[in-house]
Parts: C-alpha cells; sequence; structure tokens
C-alpha cells in the first residue's frame, strides 16, 4: 500500500481488511480457505486481499473519515473493522448470502451472534460485544429487527455516515442536515462588520483549534450573517459546515449521529435555533466530534446543557448606515445612491442581500441599468409581506399631515414623533454617555384617545411621511389560549419588524397592555407573565412601534413609562370639525357653507362620523346623478345621529331627499 492515502483509498484499505478478517474466521469456521472458496466463489475477487496485509490506520497527513472517527470515538482497530464488516453488505451485495448461509436465518445483514463468534479471540466475546454496543450508542450501527432476542439483532451501518465515510458529499445528506464545503464559504477577511466584532472573530479560530474554547454562540437578528460568520470560522479551521436544523432535543436521533456526522465530513456542527424569550434549550455534547459547535440564535432565549458549556458569544446588531452602504454598495453596484438608501432602509445584512437582487429585477422590468430609490422601495416590501402578512395586515398609506385634522398640540406631538422616528439612530450617536448606553433606535409612541379622534389616520399619515410600511397587527391571530404561545407570537411579530424596518401598529392596544391584576387564579398568573413579557419587549424593541388605545386609564403605568411619544387625541371641537369635513367632502361640491358652519358647531361628530357621513353622502350623490348637495350632507347627519341612539341637533332640511 502507497504510504500515503487518499480518503477513498483510505476507505477501500479498510473495507478490504474488513474481508481479510472475515475470511480467516471462516476459514476457521469451515475447515479450510478452500471450502470457503467452494461456497463462496466470489471470493476469488478479493484473492489479492487474502494474502496481504491491507490494514494501514496511519496513512497519511490528510483528514481521512475513518481514521478522524476512530480518533474521535476512541474505537480500536477491532471496533473499526467490525462497523466496516456491518457494512460489506452495503459494498458488495454478495456478502448477504454469505451471512445469510453462515447464520441459517433469513436475511443479509450480519447478526449479533454472528459477528461475535467471528470477531472473537482467545474464546471471549467480551471485547465483541463491548465493540458493538458502542458503536451502537454512537449511532454508527443500528438494529433493524430490535424485537428479536439480542444475537439474532441485524445489524446495519447508520446511511448518513456510512455514505460520508465512503466519500459521498451530497449537499443535503438529510432533512435536517445541509452540507457547505469550504470552497464556497466566506473568508473572515470579506466580512463587513463593526472593527470590535473583527478582531473578535480573527483570534476565535486559533482558540478552537487548540481546543480551549468548544463552542461558539452567535446572537443577533435572523438574515444578519449569523451563520455567514459561523460559516467563516468553519473555513478558518479549514472545515466545512454541517447545518443542523432545529429544534435539537437531547433524546433526539440526530443527536447520536451528527458528532459522528461532523467527523466524517470535517464539518464544523451549526445548530440555528429559534428560542422565544424565557425558553431554553438543551444542547447536549455531541459524542465523536472533533470540532468545535456553532450556534446561531436570536437575541432570545438560553442555552444549557453540556454542549453549551464555556462557550463564548458573539453579538451581531443591525448594521449601521456606515456598514449598510458597504452592504449595498456590494449587494448592488449599479445603486443610483447607496448612501441615501443605506439611511432610508435599516435591513439586516442579508435582507439588504434578497432586497438588492429584487430591486435590480425591478429596475430590469422599466428597462434601466440603474437602481432607483424607488426599485429598493419596491423590493423591501416584496419581502415584508412574505414575512409578516402571515402575522399582521398591511395598512395602505398616503398623502400628508394637511389631511390630519387635530389640536394644535396635538399636531405639534406628531410632528416631534416624525423628528424623533426620522433620527432616532443619530439620536442614540449624539446622547451623552449616561444616556446614550441605555438608548436603542426603537421608537415607541401611544395614541390615546375616544374613537373617531384620528388615531388610525394620524398612524398611516406618519407612515406615509416617513415612506414607510405600516403593519396592523391582528391580536386575534396573536393572543392564545395556550400558555406562553401568545409571548412567542408577539416576539415573531415584533422580530420581523425588526429585521424589516416596517411600523408596527397595535391598535386597540389595551386589550394586552391593561393593568396588572392581584393574584387570585392562575389565570391572573399567566396573564401577569404576557404583560411582563409585553413590556419586557416593548423596552428591547429597535423598530417604531405604535400603540392605540380608546381607553388610557387602563393602561398599564409600566407602559406609559416606556413609551417615548404619548400623544392625546381629544373629541374635535367645531373648528376641526369644520375642517374635517373640508377635508372629507370632495371638490367642486354644492353644500351650503352656512350649513357646514352650524353642523360644526351643533353637531358633536367625531372624525370617523363626519367620515361615513360624507362617504353617504357621495352615495346619495351619485344615486341622483348629480354632487353632493346640502340636502345629501342633511340626510347622512341625521342617519349618524340614528345609528348612535341620539336625536340630531339640527332640523330636517326641507331639501333632504326621503
Amino acid at each position: 500500500m502507497p504510504s500515503t492515502l487518499h480518503a477513498d483509498e483510505h476507505f477501500r484499505c479498510c473495507f478490504l481488511a474488513a474481508v481479510r478478517r472475515l475470511a480467516a474466521a471462516v476459514s476457521e469456521m469451515l475447515g479450510s480457505r478452500a471450502e470457503v472458496l467452494r461456497q463462496f466463489p466470489f471470493l476469488e475477487d478479493y484473492a489479492a486481499a487474502l494474502e496481504t496485509d491491507t490494514a494501514n490506520w496511519a496513512a497519511g497527513p490528510a483528514h481521512l473519515p475513518l481514521r478522524a472517527l476512530q480518533q474521535a470515538a476512541g474505537l480500536s482497530d477491532d471496533a473499526i473493522l467490525l462497523l466496516m464488516a456491518v457494512g460489506l453488505n452495503e459494498e458488495d451485495a454478495r456478502f448477504g448470502p454469505l451471512f445469510e448461509s453462515l447464520q441459517n436465518t433469513p436475511g443479509h445483514h450480519p447478526t449479533l451472534g454472528l459477528l461475535t463468534a467471528l470477531w472473537r479471540s482467545d474464546d471471549s466475546c467480551t471485547a465483541v460485544r463491548e465493540d458493538l454496543r458502542r458503536l451502537r450508542e454512537l449511532g454508527l450501527v443500528q438494529v433493524i429487527n430490535p424485537e428479536v432476542p439480542r444475537l439474532e439483532w441485524a445489524l446495519e451501518p447508520a446511511t448518513l455516515v456510512w455514505d460520508a465515510l465512503r466519500g459521498e458529499r451530497p449537499q443535503a445528506p438529510a432533512p435536517w442536515a445541509r452540507v457547505t464545503l469550504p470552497a464556497n464559504l466566506p473568508d473572515r477577511d470579506e466580512l463587513i462588520l463593526p472593527p470590535e466584532t473583527r478582531d473578535k472573530l480573527r483570534a476565535l479560530p486559533a482558540l478552537l483549534a487548540s481546543g480551549d474554547l468548544h463552542a461558539v454562540v452567535v446572537r443577533g437578528p435572523r438574515h444578519n450573517g449569523r451563520r455567514t460568520v459561523l460559516g467563516a470560522i468553519a473555513k478558518a479551521l479549514g472545515r466545512a459546515v454541517l447545518e443542523i436544523a432545529g429544534p435539537f432535543k437531547p433524546d433526539d436521533e440526530r443527536v447520536r449521529v451528527a458528532g459522528p456526522l461532523a467527523t466524517v465530513l470535517h464539518a464544523m456542527p451549526v445548530l440555528d435555533l429559534a428560542l422565544a424569550p424565557g425558553e431554553s434549550a438543551d444542547i447536549p455534547k455531541l459524542s465523536a466530534c472533533d470540532a468545535p459547535l456553532g450556534i446561531a440564535l436570536e437575541r432570545h432565549g438560553g442555552l444549557i446543557g453540556a454542549g453549551a458549556e464555556g462557550a463564548i458569544t458573539l453579538t451581531l446588531d443591525l448594521p449601521s448606515p456606515a456598514l449598510r452602504r458597504e452592504h449595498w454598495a456590494r449587494a448592488a453596484a449599479e445603486l443610483a445612491d447607496p448612501a441615501a438608501v443605506a439611511g432610508r432602509f435599516r435591513l439586516s445584512s442579508g435582507n439588504i442581500r434578497r432586497a438588492a437582487a429584487l430591486a435590480r429585477s425591478y429596475a430590469h422590468i422599466e428597462s434601466r441599468r440603474t437602481i432607483e430609490i424607488a426599485d429598493v422601495r419596491d423590493a423591501a416590501r416584496s419581502l415584508n409581506r412574505q414575512a409578516l402578512e402571515t402575522i399582521a395586515v398591511h395598512v395602505p398609506c398616503s398623502g400628508g399631515w394637511e389631511q390630519m385634522a387635530a389640536q394644535p398640540e396635538t399636531m405639534t406631538e406628531l410632528y416631534n414623533l416624525v423628528e424623533r422616528c426620522r433620527y432616532r439612530e443619530a439620536l442614540r450617536d449624539e446622547a451623552g454617555v449616561a444616556l446614550g448606553g441605555s438608548l436603542n433606535c426603537g421608537v415607541r409612541a401611544l395614541f390615546s384617545g375616544p374613537s373617531g379622534s384620528g388615531k388610525t389616520m394620524a398612524a398611516r399619515l406618519l407612515a406615509s411621511s416617513l415612506q414607510m410600511d405600516l403593519y396592523r397587527v391582528d391580536l386575534s391571530s396573536v393572543v392564545n389560549k395556550y400558555i406562553g404561545e401568545t409571548e412567542k407570537n408577539l416576539n415573531q411579530v415584533f422580530s420581523r419588524a425588526e429585521e424589516l424596518d416596517v411600523i408596527l401598529l397595535l391598535d386597540e392596544g389595551d386589550a394586552l397592555l391593561t393593568n396588572r391584576t392581584t393574584v387570585q387564579t392562575s389565570n391572573d398568573r399567566y396573564a401577569n407573565l404576557e404583560t411582563n413579557f409585553l413590556l419586557q419587549r416593548i423596552e428591547s424593541f429597535e423598530g417604531i412601534l405604535l400603540v392605540t388605545t380608546n381607553a388610557g386609564a387602563r393602561i398599564d403605568s409600566a407602559f406609559q413609562r416606556r413609551m417615548d411619544v404619548v400623544v392625546d387625541f381629544r373629541a374635535p371641537e367645531p373648528r376641526e370639525r369644520w375642517l374635517i369635513w373640508q377635508i372629507h367632502l370632495p371638490p367642486g361640491h354644492q353644500v351650503d357653507p352656512r350649513w357646514l358652519e352650524e353642523v360644526s358647531l351643533r353637531c358633536v361628530l367625531n372624525g370617523g362620523q363626519i367620515r361615513n357621513a360624507v362617504l353617504h353622502a357621495s352615495l346619495l350623490a351619485l344615486a341622483n346623478g348629480g354632487r353632493i348637495k346640502t340636502a345629501h350632507a342633511d340626510d347622512a347627519v341625521q342617519r349618524e345621529y340614528r345609528k348612535s341612539g341620539a336625536v340630531c341637533p339640527l332640523r330636517r332640511s326641507a331639501a333632504a331627499p326621503r
């Protein structure tokens, strides 16, 4: 045999060593080698192996899967030969009838009893059984028929590990596993990262290679480079990446196979976990694994278990405007104004790449080579629909603040809110040390006031002025009767809104933000837990959150303290009511100005009621084939009072339609 072997040659060497060992044992059982060849003539094809010692366990400095597995698992040479013997039928189906004949039972897989008889030395079966038990514990060998007596157990190799041992490298060896080769992983120096994170990343591979560190946790939003960073660490170690889909449980069959599979593939195992606040994942120590463990995790959730002990943690926040500009410049060189786009869209690094590809398509549809900011906006909205519309409802927004009729104090607070949202990143950098350290990029606003006072309209106009998408949380789909599910749903909504930089609207939010109660029943206890979670999540939220309520007094005071802006909406006064009528009536209407002044003064209608009245008046006008007249508006106002069960203070116009 050559002194240096490739992986496939080494596998073949060990395979032939197992054939030689098997043939020698069968010869002893049947009396002579000639008898063996007479009963199983196919073994003539292995004549060279029967004459030569083919075992070569330390062949060459390169990664040899079997050698790496043996060293990581602490297996003896006999255990490796047993593993190969169990898999002989996988490589040459003619070994199946040989096993069936020798054990005198149907089935082409060797049994525990047969292997114990063939492999024992000095009439001792203990070592053989111990090796086979160890192979089963590691998930390298599995029992096909566990219901029969133990000696009749038929054994076969674990398909995933066996295929990897023989040199197969599929991209997805199993539904829960994905392999990325080093050539397809990024270099550390290629990543766009903050300087302090880059410095830590440079130092990590040496620590991991020395064995002083066994796990790396990378926390941050989804689609923000967590797995990319772990891939760069793996490449620096000269390894591939074996991604294992979660959830990952200690008693999961994948736990047994993941370690040996990573070792054989010369890969770094990576878990991608999605945990809600308060949840913990029990991470077991992977057996027979010679690589560190990588864990991609969002900001929330904890890790316990031997596999996570002593893990070092890197945190990847959403990129700053300067880093976003680098991402956009790299992802879309044809972008007209990377600086403007980076300042306008606060997206994660992965979403920037996805949006850049979509924006390029939008530009091509318009037969343009240059990507404009409108293309990026359309691309970002496409990402929003994919990620958010199953848990929130998109609210169309258009228009400007001239459409809003509210008291001066309310409008002043709304203008302040616009500026707070526009400069939310710069504000943190400009604040002093004591204040800036406690600030994040989130803006939380409470709109409080009676129904119809313009809260939802203000939310729409805010989104329009900021040129951002507005999504209303559907509380009926978020609140769940099962313990802990409401928190998970809320966390998902908040996390997706942060990653995609949209405005989140909790309409009628007092259903979730009510005062905590004295705990008298288990329901009170769990309701308070939901409130406590929401308090913490609102405080850590890094997007723009709007909460509307009709009952400000019912809002827990702790929520109000966490709000950056509180805007009070009061029922409109006569002047505001007159403005609302002017805003809603279409151009060219024929409503008497004196009637408008009278209805604004005497009819205490809110903005929503005035809107409904104008819509009904428009319908009456369409039915009569003309423009809105005073009679139509008068009839619509009378109708609004009838709906509420009140008496209209206006005398009915003689011209009103019947």
